[in-house]
C-alpha cells in the first residue's frame, strides 16, 4: 500500500484500463486482474470503458470497501458546473456507491496541448474539493500537471492534490514534478510504465531481467515502485496481467542508480493517457 497525505490507503499497483475497447475486452481484462489479486483498478470517462469496468467489479462480487477505484475528469471540463456534473456522470457509469480517487485528466484539452487553462482549472478544483468534502470522493488529485499547474491550484484554493498522475518509465522519470510531488506530499503514479510497451524489446532492460530471473515489465514496474511511484501497467492478456503483479524482488541499489542514468530507452513523445 502507498498512503496519501489525507491517511487513504492506496494499493500499490494498479490495473490500467486505457485502450482497452468498451464491452467485452474491458470487461474480461478486469475480470482477469482482479482474479489476478489487482485490487486497484484506473479508468477514464475519455476512456469510455467506465461501465464495463464497474460491471465487472460487482459481478466479481468483491466488497466495495476491498477495491479502491480512480476515474478522470475529461480534460476539456474546465469550470465548477461541469466538473460536478462529469462527476456524477463517472459514478452512474461505474454503478459503485462511491469513486476512491478522482483526478483532473489534464491541465489542457488533449485536442490543445498546452493552452492556458489556469482559472478553468482552478475551478475544477473548488468542484473537487466539494466532491471530497462530502465524501463522494475518498482522495483528489490531478493528472499530466507540471509544477506550475499544481502550485496555481494549490495557491489559490489552499488544497493540494494529494495525486498526480504522469508519463513515468525507465529513461523519462520527469524529475521536475516527481521532486516537486515528493516534496509536498503527492503521491506520483506512473501511467505507461512500460512506455506503451516500447521498453519490452529493449536489449538493455533485456540483460537486467535475466539477471533477476524475471520479466523485462517486471523490471519496469519495480523501479517505479522502488522510487515511491505507483505503476498502473495494462495488459488484456491474462498471464501478462497476472505476472505483472510479481515484483516480490529487490533491484539493487548500483542497478537502480545505473536505470536513472539511463535516457532515451523509450519514446518520450507525449502520449494521450
Amino acid at each position: 500500500m502507498f498512503r496519501l497525505y489525507n491517511g487513504v490507503e492506496i494499493p500499490e499497483t494498479g490495473f490500467g484500463t486505457w485502450q482497452i475497447k468498451a464491452g467485452g475486452e474491458a470487461y474480461n481484462s478486469t475480470i482477469s486482474a482482479l482474479e489476478a489479486g489487482y485490487r486497484h483498478i484506473d479508468t477514464a470517462y475519455a476512456y469510455e470503458n467506465e461501465e464495463s469496468v464497474g460491471k465487472a467489479v460487482r459481478d466479481f462480487g468483491i466488497k466495495r470497501e476491498d477495491v479502491f477505484i480512480t476515474t478522470k475528469l475529461p480534460s476539456h471540463i474546465k469550470s465548477y458546473d461541469g466538473a460536478m456534473e462529469y462527476f456524477d456522470k463517472s459514478n452512474k457509469n461505474l454503478g459503485l456507491d462511491y469513486i476512491d480517487l478522482y483526478l483532473i485528466h489534464a491541465p489542457w484539452p488533449w485536442s490543445n496541448i498546452g493552452q492556458e487553462c489556469t482559472e478553468g482549472n482552478i475551478e475544477a478544483w473548488k468542484a473537487f474539493i466539494e466532491i471530497y468534502r462530502q465524501k463522494k470522493a475518498r482522495a483528489i488529485g490531478v493528472s499530466n500537471f507540471l509544477v506550475k499547474d499544481m502550485k496555481a491550484v494549490s495557491d489559490a484554493t489552499g488544497a493540494q492534490p494529494m495525486v498526480n498522475q504522469i508519463r513515468y518509465f525507465i529513461g523519462n522519470t520527469q524529475p521536475e514534478i516527481t521532486g516537486y510531488c515528493k516534496q509536498n506530499g503527492i503521491l506520483v503514479e506512473a501511467y505507461s510504465p512500460l512506455a506503451t510497451g516500447e521498453l519490452i524489446g529493449n536489449e538493455t532492460l533485456k540483460k537486467l531481467a535475466v539477471k533477476y530471473g524475471v520479466s523485462v515489465a517486471q523490471i519496469c514496474l519495480k523501479y517505479c515502485l522502488q522510487n515511491g511511484v505507483l505503476p498502473l501497467p495494462k495488459s488484456t492478456n491474462a498471464d501478462r496481467i497476472k505476472a505483472n503483479l510479481k515484483t516480490d524482488f529487490t533491484i539493487s541499489s548500483e542497478d537502480m542508480s545505473y536505470l536513472d542514468g539511463l535516457s532515451g530507452v523509450g519514446s518520450v513523445k507525449f502520449l494521450r493517457s
